[in-house]
C-alpha cells in the first residue's frame, strides 16, 4: 500500500520541485496551494505525512499544524521555513511538528527527514497494531502469548477456574507462575473474595506455620495478640503457595492435614477454624524427583497436583518475545513519560535472539532499564546490557561474507583478528577526528588499549 504525502506551499515552484524530488514508486504525492485546500484534502484522504510551509497567506502553517494535531496527533508534519524564521520553526516543534527544514534546503537532507518521519509513522502504526493484537487475541488477564503452548494454557485456565480442585504450576523462575495463579482466581467464582499469596521458601518453619495458620496471644515470645493466618484470611478465596518445594517435611504434614480437613488450628490454640479456600501452589523444581530424594511427601503431591500447568521457559516460546517486548515498552514509556516509538533493528534482533535465562521477568527488567536510559526515539544498543550483546551467537553477529573471506584467505585466526582490530581502530579514530578517548568509548575498550593498539600498529610499520 502506497504512503500518501501531502505537500502544502503557496509557491508553485517549490511545490513542483518537492513533487519531483519526493517521487517514489511507494508513494502517492498530493499538493495544496494553501491551508484551506489542504484541510479539504485531509477531510477526504488518509494521509501519512504533511510537508508544509510555515509562511502562507490567510492561514499560516503554524495555525494549520495546530488544527491538524488537534484532529490527528499521530500524523507527522515536517515544516519548511526560511533561515530568518527559525523561532517559528521552534514553536512548530513545541506544537508537535516532527521536524523542520530551512530554505534553501538540501535535497538529500529533505529526503532523509521524510524517510525518518515515515519510518516513525510505520513504527507507531505497528505498535498500535501489536497492542491491539495483544489486547484482543494474545492477552489473557495479565498473561501474554500467541504461541501454541500459551494458548493451551489460557484454555486450561478457563477450565480449571470453574472447579475448586487444587492446581500445581511448574516452571522456571520468572516464567509468570503467580500471574497464572491470579488469572485462575480472577476467572473463578471466587474472584470477589481474597487472593492471598505467600513464598514458602522466604521464611523459617516456625514463622511459616504462624503465617499460614495464625497464632493466639502468648503462643510464643512476641505473640502479644491473636493473629489471623493466611488460610483464614483467604476464606472463600484463593491461597497461592509459591515455592512449595522449599517447605519442610514437618510443615508438609500440617499443610496436608489442613487441605484434607478444611480446618486449621492456630499455633498455641485449641479451637479448629473452618476454612474454604482454593489451593494453588507453584514450584521451579521437579516434585517427582524431590519425592525420590525424600524431600517431598507423595500424599501431599497428589493433593496439590489435581490439575497441573507446566509453564514453558521464554526460550521455548520465541513467538511471544516480540509481543512481550512491545507490551513492556508501552508500559514503561507511559510510566516513565518517554517519547520512544520502538526498537533499533539491531537491538530487536539481539532481544529476540537471547535465551533469557531469567525468562519473562528478565526481559521486563531489561526493557524497563532500556527505556529509563534511552534519550532517543528508538531503543538503541547503548541502552541494553552489554552481556546481551556478548552472549549473542557469534555466528549471527558475523556476516557470512566475512566468514567466507576468512576461510578462503589462508590467514591464521589471530592474524585475521589483529587485522580486523586495526581496521576498526582506524575507522573509529576517523569518526572521532583522531580523538583517542572518544574512539576508545566507541569501541568499548579503555584508553590504554587504544594506545597499545596504535603502538602495535606503528611497530608493525617500522
Amino acid at each position: 500500500m502506497k504512503r500518501k504525502i501531502l505537500i502544502i506551499d503557496d509557491d508553485v515552484s517549490i511545490r513542483n520541485m518537492l513533487l519531483i524530488v519526493l517521487k517514489d514508486e511507494y508513494r502517492e504525492l498530493l499538493s495544496a496551494a494553501d491551508a484551506i485546500e489542504a484541510l479539504k484534502i485531509l477531510s477526504d484522504e488518509k494521509v501519512d505525512l504533511l510537508v508544509c510551509d510555515i509562511k502562507m497567506p490567510d492561514i499560516t502553517g503554524i495555525a494549520l499544524l495546530k488544527k491538524v494535531k488537534s484532529v490527528n496527533p499521530e500524523l507527522p508534519v515536517i515544516m519548511i521555513t526560511a533561515y530568518a524564521s527559525t523561532d517559528e520553526a521552534i514553536e512548530a516543534m513545541k506544537l508537535g511538528a516532527f521536524d523542520y527544514i530551512t530554505k534553501p534546503f538540501n535535497i538529500d537532507e529533505l529526503k532523509v527527514v521524510v524517510e525518518r518521519a515515515l519510518a516513525v509513522k510505520d513504527l507507531k502504526s505497528e505498535n498500535v497494531q501489536l497492542k491491539e493484537e495483544i489486547e484482543n487475541r494474545d492477552r489473557f488477564e495479565n498473561l501474554i502469548g500467541k504461541s501454541e503452548v500459551m494458548q493451551k494454557i489460557f484454555s486450561l485456565i478457563n477450565t480449571i477456574a470453574n472447579t475448586d480442585s487444587s492446581v500445581l504450576i511448574q516452571g522456571e523462575s520468572g516464567t509468570g507462575k503467580e500471574l497464572i495463579a491470579q488469572a485462575i482466581h480472577r476467572q473463578s467464582p471466587r474472584k470477589n473474595f481474597p487472593f492471598v499469596s505467600i513464598n514458602c521458601g522466604a521464611m523459617p518453619e516456625t514463622l511459616l506455620e504462624s503465617e499460614l495458620f495464625g497464632h493466639v496471644k502468648g503462643a510464643f515470645t512476641d505473640a502479644y495478640r491473636d493473629k489471623k493466618g493466611l488460610f483464614e484470611a483467604a476464606h472463600k478465596g484463593t491461597l497461592f503457595l509459591d515455592e512449595i518445594s522449599e517447605m519442610s517435611l514437618h510443615m508438609q504434614v500440617k499443610l496436608l492435614r489442613a487441605i484434607q480437613e478444611q480446618t486449621v488450628r492456630p499455633v498455641g490454640g485449641q479451637q479448629e477454624i473452618d476454612i474454604d479456600v482454593k489451593i494453588i501452589s507453584a514450584t521451579n523444581r521437579d516434585l517427582k524427583k524431590e519425592i525420590e530424594k525424600g524431600h517431598f511427601r507423595t500424599d501431599l503431591f497428589y493433593r496439590l497436583n489435581v490439575f497441573n500447568i507446566k509453564v514453558p521457559p521464554l526460550r521455548d516460546r520465541l513467538d511471544d518475545i516480540p509481543l512481550l517486548m512491545t507490551f513492556f515498552l508501552n508500559r514503561y514509556i507511559k510510566k516513565l513519560n518517554k517519547d520512544i516509538v520502538g526498537f533499533d533493528d539491531q537491538v530487536l534482533e539481539i532481544l529476540k535472539g537471547f535465551n533469557w535465562p531469567g525468562n519473562v521477568r528478565e526481559l521486563e527488567n531489561t526493557i524497563e532499564r532500556a527505556v529509563a536510559l534511552e534519550n532517543g526515539r528508538l531503543i538503541s544498543m547503548q541502552s541494553i546490557p552489554r552481556e546481551l550483546v556478548y552472549h549473542m551467537n557469534a555466528g549471527s553477529m558475523i556476516p557470512e561474507s566475512m566468514e567466507n573471506f576468512f576461510f578462503n584467505s589462508g590467514l591464521k585466526m589471530q592474524d585475521f583478528l589483529d587485522s580486523l582490530s586495526e581496521r576498526l581502530l582506524v575507522s573509529a579514530l576517523d569518526k572521532c577526528d583522531q580523538n583517542q578517548r572518544q574512539a576508545a568509548s566507541m569501541l568499548g575498550i579503555n584508553y590504554r588499549s587504544v594506545r597499545y593498539l596504535l603502538e602495535k600498529r606503528q611497530n608493525k610499520k617500522t
